[in-house]
């Protein structure tokens, strides 16, 4: 298969500079070169490729927002493209990335300690750790103010009890950033594996997301030492600003996905003879799903680009973000489909990328608050009356 050359239709990139451009260049290189030849039997094998997180590091994939600690300090924009990049190889790549960055960097750079950051940002920016980010829980996932997992203050230590469910690299974490309830309301917790009380297990019977570690934390009378807290860390707002940063970067990513699945049906059914010896792509239904996808996925591009510059300028807001995540990830969702249905019997066979998108998206479109969630986010921000809780009129 020929390497990617990128989706453009309205000449998307002549709104990029030349740095964001060298950066989405450098990562769709590894993409193809590293990792397209393998995912196909990672995704068999229910497996992540381990192997290249070292090279991701070298690429500075982690934290690559951040300033300091030797890493470059992208914008914002950069930052989406390499999302793009690695979701069009596969959502569990990105996740990977995007959880180790967004889910774990992120806060314990904005709400940590300097001995915290300077303990973690260093081997969490090369690999060499790799963190999770606990906040769902098995009976909550788009309610987490209801969250059960508790910490409370025994001496000069926390005490941890509860459980976490659908934690993306829990099991391969050296440190989990985990949220819970306290007398001084929500907290986040930066807890090292092999503390005594903290316990992982993988989540097996997937049939989305299968080149991803997805796990169950526990948490019995897990004793960690006082500054074990994110000193910045008052409340749950502070748990959903992060989720706001890997939502930034889902609105990115869905896109690689929607675009690696038009273009792999696009080349099939310019290549697919049938009937009267011409392509498929002559026949109007056929062009008529292609041009709705083409369409979508720019739309999208120029919604998430706004939002990447906006956020450059402190200017986006959560409510923005939940318009990308559930617009790109829905069109994605779609684009999967209509390319299975253009592909016909060869659109379920894991010799081409579609099937194995198209499983990925169900949980995509499900994670990092759901579809309707999010249009209930922007619901309560154009009408001013959260439905969340509705208030009631008396």
């Amino acid at each position: 298969m020929a390497n990617f050359t990128g989706v453009d239709y309205m000449d998307f990139d002549s709104l990029l500079s030349e740095e964001e451009k060298l950066v989405r260049e450098s990562v769709r290189a590894f993409v193809d070169d590293k990792f397209m030849p393998v995912i196909a039997q990672h995704h068999r094998d229910a497996t992540f490729p381990m192997d290249l997180v070292p090279a991701m590091g070298d690429l500075n994939l982690f934290g690559a927002t951040i300033d300091e600690y030797g890493l470059p300090g992208l914008n914002n924009v950069a930052y989406g493209l390499i999302m793009q990049e690695l979701e069009r190889g596969d959502s569990g790549l990105r996740s990977f990335v995007s959880v180790q960055s967004a889910l774990v960097m992120y806060p314990i750079y904005a709400f940590g300690s300097q001995e915290q950051k300077d303990r973690w940002i260093p081997p969490l920016a090369s690999g060499e750790s790799i963190g999770c980010f606990g906040l769902t829980e098995p009976d909550f996932g788009s309610n987490p103010g209801g969250m059960r997992t508790t910490a409370r203050r025994d001496g000069d230590h926390w005490v941890l009890n509860g459980a976490k469910q659908w934690i993306t690299n829990g099991s391969l974490a050296e440190v989990a950033v985990v949220w819970a309830q306290t007398d001084e309301g929500f907290r986040g917790f930066v807890v090292e594996r092999g503390t005594p009380g903290f316990t992982s297990s993988n989540q097996h019977g997937k049939f989305s997301l299968r080149a991803s570690v997805t796990s169950e934390l526990g948490f019995h009378d897990c004793r960690i030492p006082a500054d074990a807290v994110l000193p910045k860390s008052t409340g749950l707002k502070h748990a959903l600003m992060c989720l706001t940063q890997a939502r930034y970067g889902i609105a990115w990513g869905a896109l690689g996905a929607a675009m690696d699945c038009y273009q792999t049906a696009l080349n099939y059914t310019k290549e697919r003879i049938q009937f009267d010896g011409q392509p498929i792509a002559c026949h109007q239904l056929v062009q008529e799903k292609l041009a709705w996808m083409i369409t979508e996925i720019t739309k999208g591009q120029f919604l998430a680009l706004q939002m990447g510059r906006l956020k450059d300028q402190g200017r986006l807001k959560h409510f923005h973000v939940s318009m990308g995540k559930r617009n790109n990830v829905w069109v994605a969702r779609e684009c999967a489909k209509l390319s299975r249905e253009l592909m016909g019997a060869n659109g379920i066979v894991d010799d081409y990328p579609v099937i194995r998108h198209m499983l990925n998206i169900e949980s995509v479109y499900t994670y990092e608050g759901t579809h309707d969630i999010h249009g209930l986010i922007i619901g309560a921000e154009i009408t001013g009356i959260p439905s969340f809780n509705a208030p009631r009129i008396s």
